[in-house]
């Protein structure tokens, strides 16, 4: 007998090939959205184990924001798929920066320690990188 998806398994299945919702970003002042993602899941690409981690997101928006709900339903996509921690907050920042086109953007994927290694992920608009080469 087949086993019903639940409704959060049938919201994560309808955002397949969909693009991220967005909103007009209606503000004409610079600011800063922070979100946090405290339960993203992944399966590990080699043993199949799954990593956690806590997501934090920072942008500043340009003419769009993201929806709430769709971040949401977006991150918690990844739960079931065989990924390493590096190319899932690539794949992720990539689609946010693609997506709502920020004036600035960071992604950072804080994975729980598994096998005694901790491991912290960043990625971020080209503008901040640069910035850190010229503090050097």
């Amino acid at each position: 007998m087949k086993e019903k998806l639940k409704y959060g398994q049938k919201e994560i299945k309808k955002i397949k090939g969909k693009k991220l919702e967005r909103w007009e970003n209606k503000q004409k002042n610079d600011y800063v959205i922070k979100i946090t993602l405290p339960e993203f899941a992944c399966l590990c690409p080699r043993s199949g184990y799954p990593d956690f981690a806590t997501l934090y997101l920072e942008y500043i928006p340009n003419k769009w924001v993201v929806e709430l709900k769709a971040i949401k339903l977006y991150v918690n996509s990844f739960y079931n798929k065989n990924i390493s921690h590096e190319d899932s907050i690539n794949k992720i920042y990539n689609t946010l920066k693609k997506r709502l086109k920020p004036k600035y953007i960071k992604l950072v994927g804080d994975f729980n320690p598994r096998g005694n290694v901790h491991t912290v992920i960043e990625c971020c608009s080209d503008t901040e990188i640069k910035k850190r080469k010229e503090k050097r």
